[in-house]
């Protein structure tokens, strides 16, 4: 036997043995470096509605997508792409297999369901449990196939390769190659009251989110944001720019913020709005007329932040380009 492979060995079975562990559940830690509610936040959850085209967060809430299967640690501006954000092991294991060759493009081209994860790390640990990480910076992978790594090790950056246009790290947990949410590891595929979970620290739950944010060139309708057809890819540089948002339980004195950053990174427009109704469904939207030379032409990019007690509890990005 080799000498990785004892060492591999050995490490599994101090992780089988550890006193942290409930039977033989794999234990895990924020795999970012980052602090939930002020420079990021879980924005979507595995979805447990195995319906197609319904979907449901493990508390059987909103912040889930159809067919979801990791959790969303989303970050709050761009420019953390390039600062550079810490991808960290949730728990010790070895490196099975590594992808860092895919380019930072939010408009995913190149992008199938084979590499839709971008550059990505994939963990084993003890008892069959895995861990994927999805979506890290080109060229930042720090670790190799048959890497021994401890749990807080950094494994490379936050990017934004793959499947996704705004920077997060998609975290996949699997055990025996089964998708197991961490939030409710013994009854995934159903939902309800939150249960014990795999994580080390629990993080907070919020059943607030944003369902969705983009552009248009006016105020719409709330009908028209649900259905999509307010949403706009491009405008006209004489248009109108409006950035709208759709909230999900949301309560009266949740402060939403639109701003929205020009192709140089100068601000457009920014409006904070307190919102002071408890409907289920809001809807609120701000923009601005062109200016009298138009718009310059290029990527624009909003933003839609919703905080609480001064902390961040939904975020969305949005994105329209200006053509002549």
């Amino acid at each position: 036997m080799s000498l990785r492979n004892i060492a591999f060995m050995a490490v599994m079975t101090t992780i089988a043995s550890a006193s942290d562990t409930e039977a033989d559940a794999v234990r895990l830690a924020l795999p970012l470096d980052c602090e939930l509610g002020r420079t990021c936040f879980i924005e979507d959850y595995v979805d447990n509605d195995p319906s197609k085209g319904q979907q449901r967060d493990f508390a059987c809430g909103i912040n889930s997508r159809d067919g979801h299967q990791g959790t969303d640690f989303a970050l709050l501006d761009m420019d953390s792409i390039g600062e550079g954000v810490p991808v960290l092991a949730a728990a010790p294991g070895i490196v099975r297999r590594t992808r860092d060759k895919m380019p930072d493009d939010r408009l995913m081209r190149g992008v199938t369901s084979e590499n839709a994860c971008g550059n990505a790390v994939l963990i084993e640990h003890a008892n069959e449990w895995q861990t994927l990480y999805c979506h890290m910076r080109l060229g930042s992978i720090s670790v190799s196939s048959g890497d021994l790594v401890q749990r807080g090790d950094p494994l490379g950056y936050v990017g934004l390769s793959g499947q996704t246009n705004y920077p997060h790290l998609h975290l996949t947990v699997l055990r025996d190659g089964v998708v197991v949410d961490p939030f409710r590891p013994d009854a995934t595929g159903t939902c309800g009251p939150p249960q014990k979970t795999l994580w080390i620290d629990p993080p907070t739950y919020t059943p607030t989110g944003l369902i969705t944010a983009g552009f248009s060139d006016r105020v719409p309708a709330l009908g028209a944001v649900t259905n999509g057809s307010a949403r706009k890819q491009e405008l006209a540089p004489e248009s109108p720019m409006v950035l709208y948002a759709h909230a999900g339980h949301a309560q009266p004195g949740d402060e939403m913020t639109l701003t929205t950053e020009s192709p140089a990174g100068t601000e457009v427009f920014k409006r904070k709005i307190v919102l002071t109704s408890d409907q289920v469904s809001q809807m609120r939207a701000f923009g601005r007329k062109a200016p009298t030379a138009g718009w310059p032409s290029g990527d624009y990019v909003g933003r839609a932040r919703l905080m609480r007690d001064g902390k961040v509890i939904a975020h969305r990005f949005a994105h329209v380009t200006v053509t002549h």
